[in-house]
């Protein structure tokens, strides 16, 4: 039979769900950096292409 006595002592859930959100905070992170970086590179696409229109 299960006895709830060292249940309260057990730690493997609670560092398993440290661990998730760790990994969910660097995603975010990762997610804010990409969406930065994506409206970085498409004004420079936009900028080459203008110039390139302007030029021909």
């Amino acid at each position: 039979m299960w006895e709830p006595h060292g249940l309260f002592r057990d730690e493997k859930g609670a560092t398993a769900i440290e661990y998730g959100l760790i990994i969910a905070m660097v995603v975010l992170a990762m997610f804010g950096a990409l969406s930065q970086l994506a409206g970085v590179t498409t004004g420079m696409w936009n900028n080459v292409s203008s110039e390139v229109i302007d030029h021909t």
